[in-house]
């Protein structure tokens, strides 16, 4: 074989190499995507233990003082999940998801368009429960300010629209922007008709904050590891690595042809 020959075989395999390791990282990053960030929420709670120890009784106070007022239209135990989309749809994603938490921002944004579709389509109905894990794991209290808000929101039927917004404009996780009312007002005004008189009163009053603390409560006698904890008809799809957005597609309509 002559020299040429050798060099160009040669070159041809380090092509391939280089391809194969492209594809790798790909894969590396979209399993990060899916699953991996999802792991940087539960290792928040493990770093802050004592934090949530030194302030559990504090939080317990501000959370659950009042009432329990559930948003209108709230289904399932207790009345803890805000549904979007048909009710008896073939499929049920139920979503555990805290509104200052990163991980949850990166499944809604890969994610968000699929769903849009299948619930739309009345194949599917997204079931969402509110949490403060990370009220919990950094201090503060944007978690729960924000998902009274969204609470105050699916009162007056904008609920999806606002979720959307919440999570588009998402502050870092450490910075606690959303404890304050006057900004979750400001996004309000993002979704039409919702910034309104019986809706600021619902954000500053803390209606639903009672609720909230009770569906923190649920989230954490569930067993779950963090969030989001994402689960079809009962199935923890969050934690599958081979998962995407066209095998959640895949699954739900193949449920939906019975």
């Amino acid at each position: 074989m002559s020299e040429k020959n050798r060099d160009g075989k040669r070159t041809a395999r380090e092509r391939l190499a280089v391809e194969r390791e492209k594809q790798k990282a790909s894969d590396r990053r979209r399993r990060t995507l899916i699953v991996g960030a999802g792991v940087v929420c539960v290792l928040g709670l493990a770093a802050v233990i004592g934090v949530v120890a030194a302030n559990a009784g504090k939080d317990k106070k501000s959370n659950s003082a009042g009432p329990v007022v559930a948003p209108s239209g709230a289904q399932g135990k207790d009345g803890l999940a805000i549904p979007v989309g048909k009710e008896g749809a073939k499929s049920t994603l139920t979503v555990w998801e805290d509104f200052r938490c990163p991980a949850c921002k990166g499944f809604e944004t890969t994610y968000r368009p699929v769903i849009r579709e299948l619930v739309d389509a009345g194949q599917l109905q997204a079931q969402y429960h509110l949490v403060t894990l990370i009220d919990g794991n950094l201090g503060g209290s944007g978690s729960r300010v924000a998902a009274n808000a969204a609470a105050c929101a699916q009162d007056a039927g904008k609920f999806r629209d606002y979720h959307d917004v919440l999570y588009e404009n998402q502050p870092a996780e450490t910075d606690d922007a959303y404890a304050s009312t006057g900004k979750l007002i400001e996004l309000a005004g993002k979704v039409d008709g919702l910034d309104t008189a019986a809706f600021r009163t619902c954000v500053e009053d803390g209606t639903h904050n009672s609720w909230v603390a009770k569906s923190n409560d649920a989230f954490r006698s569930g067993g779950f590891s963090g969030t989001p904890t994402v689960l079809l008809n009962g199935k923890n799809i969050y934690a599958d690595q081979s998962m995407t957005p066209a095998k959640l597609k895949q699954m739900v309509e193949q449920a939906a042809r019975g």
